[in-house]
Formats: structure tokens, sequence, C-alpha cells
């Protein structure tokens, strides 16, 4: 468990700083309910500015590891059981941070392909250019779950298509792509309410117009260059999204 912030790593400093209080918390050295140090003493242990440190207590509070009191502090907590799928991380990380089992990943295809227009619009890609994309069929306990497609620029494609887990859907991609050094500095999703076209209804094994809900995502890194977007068909019957709240 680190224990403290690694300041060459491409890892946000907020995250990294999450990562330590969600352990402590998790692991007990944190009890529920306790209250957790103040904002100042995070600074101070850590390096931080007071920003990265709220950034860091909203995340918590918004991942469930943290609930705040006011006029008290911010208290650890314990994420209640769910069947979500966060939209705030991929479906696999959420599924397994709730102690979910049963998932599986189906790759269906993964190559370079020209992309349609609103992929090429997204990435910002030149006229006429590749794309990398990845196609996967995700399973919750055997029932068809979500169909999605992650689309690339050509250097995180290749950096992709050397990860043999990433490829057999037996590793994270999104932990891949954090490792790889693309890490998320923001996005944008944009969640529509559709029938099932031919060849999503075809991956679910539903029927062609039934319901299902599109998620089109675009995240970029801390410099503006887009890396990932992605339009993910989820069956919510099976695999809800789940939306944390925080007030502010």
């Amino acid at each position: 468990m680190a224990h403290t912030i690694e300041r060459v790593s491409p890892v946000p400093y907020y995250e990294q700083l999450f990562e330590i209080l969600r352990e402590r918390i998790t692991h007990g050295d944190i009890a529920e309910e306790e209250r957790l140090p103040s904002e100042l003493e995070l600074c101070r242990e850590f390096g931080l500015s007071r920003a990265t440190v709220r950034q860091t207590l909203t995340k918590l509070e918004n991942e469930g590891y943290a609930h705040r009191i006011p006029r008290r502090g911010v208290f650890a907590s314990v994420p209640g059981q769910t069947a979500g799928w966060t939209v705030q991380e991929g479906f696999l990380e959420s599924q397994l941070r709730h102690g979910r089992t049963g998932i599986t990943t189906e790759v269906v295809r993964a190559g370079y392909v020209t992309p349609d227009a609103h992929v090429a619009e997204a990435l910002r890609t030149p006229d006429g250019a590749e794309v990398f994309a990845l196609e996967r069929v995700r399973s919750l306990d055997g029932a068809k779950a979500m169909f999605s497609t992650n689309w690339f620029p050509r250097d995180v494609g290749r950096s992709i298509e050397s990860d043999p887990g990433v490829l057999d859907g037996s590793a994270s991609l999104n932990g891949h792509l954090r490792a790889a050094g693309f890490v998320s500095s923001g996005a944008q999703r944009v969640i529509h309410a559709l029938p099932a076209p031919p060849e999503v209804a075809a991956h679910l094994e539903v029927g062609v117009d039934h319901p299902v809900l599109r998620v089109r995502s675009l995240s970029w890194a801390a410099d503006g260059t887009r890396f990932d977007y992605y339009e993910t068909w989820v069956l919510t019957d099976v695999i809800p999204l789940e939306v944390s709240v925080a007030a502010s």
C-alpha cells in the first residue's frame, strides 16, 4: 500500500491521495464513522495544496468512502452494495469495487478502422486517418449487459494492441491507459434512450428496437489531448447506471 505521493507518477495527486485514504478506510486504519484528518492536516502530511485535498475528499464522498457533517468534518464510510455501473468509471472497475463477481468480457473486434464522422470529430483526427477500435460485450452473471466500442488515436492504439490482457478481455482497459500515462483530466458523457440498432441487438441478444441506453463519452488529458472516445449500449435492467451526487 502506497503511503506517499509519487511526484513523477502520471496519476494526478488527488487520485493518489484518494487511493491512500481509501486503503486506510477499507483496511480499518481509519474506522467507519471516524473523523478523517482535516484539510490542513492532509496538506501538511502529503505536501499538497488545499485545492487538491478538497478534490480528494469530494471524490471520497462521491465514491461512498466518506460523508461530511457540517461544522464537524468528514467521516469515514463503508460503501453500500450496488449493482450499478457508475458513470465516473469503467464497468469492470465499478463492479469489482463493490465486490461483484461473475463479470465476463468478450472482445468482438480490435484493430484499425476508418472512423465515422462523429468519432473523427470527437478525437479531432486528420482527414483519412485511421483510429484503433476495440469492441467488447460485457456480461454480468451470464446476462448480456453492455456492448461497447472504444476508439483511440493511433499512438494510443499502438499501446493497447501491445497488451494481450486488454485484447483478450482479461485486463482493465482503464488500468492500462493510466499505466501508459493516458490519464483523464476531464470527460464529457452524453446519455440517450434509444431503440437498439440491429448490430447492437445482435450482440446483446435482444430484439431489434429493444430499449437501451446509449452512453457516448470523450476523455482528454491535462494538455487537452483527446485520447479515448467510446460508445456503450447498456441494458439497464441488467446493469443500471449509478450516479453519485455530492452537495457543494
